[in-house]
């Protein structure tokens, strides 16, 4: 944790990723927390990369990933805001200069203030106004709060059940994204800290009307959300005439991805398998989404 000596903290004295062996109290107890404080808007940051993992350079913060290899997304950084390292991931918030605050999970952008809406109303209404007077809706991942906020905007949905992997994410959310994580705030909202594939293998069948699954990329803790062993849990937790609908990556970089989940679904699901896309300007080639009924 920065020193709150009053002066403010050059974010030259922070490496974006440093493990911490204590423990603090903050956003989240089960993890290492880094935070700048006072008003340097000098985001000089000088980092080694490592291992193709994005890093914040001199000024910018520049999103690199096996998963869209030969190019890299960057921002400019005019300040830190947090870093944190989980139980699963390394966790980063940063002020930009052209999209207001961004939150990164292991160096990928999850989301900015200025184009966030573009994914979660996707995401939420497409599903939802699919299908009549959809009553229960469980969100798998969607820390943020975002699709939580969307799904609330439904009069007939009664039940809003989320389950999120990562605690720190709901922590970071609920305190730099207040806009976004509002959706914890509605009454119907329960929130389910665990594994989202363990939590649907207990879900009795038929239980929800629509499935929605905010995942991050299919590396690290999000690979199962991608198998098929995952969607056919979802197809059991959906009753009849239910729909599920899915981050299903970029048409541009990821058509391998693409054609395994829908072949996957169209086995798996006895009604249509719809694929479609949005604009997300700060996701590498914009994203897809694929929404499956029963």
């Amino acid at each position: 944790m920065a020193e709150k000596s009053g002066a403010p903290v050059s974010c030259m004295d922070l490496p974006v990723k440093r493990p911490r062996e204590d423990q603090e109290n903050g956003v989240s107890s089960a993890a290492s927390i880094m935070e700048t404080e006072g008003d340097n808007n000098d985001a000089s940051i000088n980092v080694k990369e490592a291992d193709g993992i994005s890093s914040v350079i001199p000024g910018w913060f520049s999103e690199i990933s096996p998963m869209w290899p030969g190019e890299a997304h960057s921002l400019k950084v005019e300040k830190i805001l947090f870093q944190g390292k989980s139980d699963y991931q390394n966790v980063m918030v940063f002020q930009s200069s052209t999209y207001g605050k961004v939150l990164v999970l292991d160096g990928v952008i999850q989301l900015t203030e200025r184009d966030e809406c573009a994914y979660q109303e996707m995401i939420t209404h497409l599903p939802l106004c699919s299908i009549p007077n959809p009553k229960k809706v469980l969100v798998i991942g969607g820390g943020d709060g975002g699709v939580l906020r969307e799904v609330a905007r439904h009069s007939s949905v009664e039940q809003i059940d989320i389950c999120e992997i990562d605690k720190m994410v709901v922590d970071v959310s609920k305190r730099f994204f207040p806009d976004v994580a509002v959706g914890y705030e509605d009454p119907r909202v329960t929130l389910h800290i665990g594994d989202g594939v363990a939590f649907l293998k207990a879900v009795p069948e038929g239980t929800y009307d629509a499935i929605i699954v905010d995942s991050s990329d299919p590396i690290g803790p999000a690979k199962e959300l991608f198998e098929k062993p995952f969607f056919e849990s979802v197809a059991k937790a959906l009753r009849p005439g239910g729909v599920v609908c899915t981050q299903a990556e970029s048409i541009w970089l990821h058509m391998h991805i693409i054609e395994h989940i829908v072949a996957n679904c169209r086995e798996i699901f006895k009604g249509s398998v719809n694929y479609s896309w949005t604009t997300v300007p700060t996701y590498p080639r914009h994203v897809q989404m694929t929404f499956p009924s029963l």
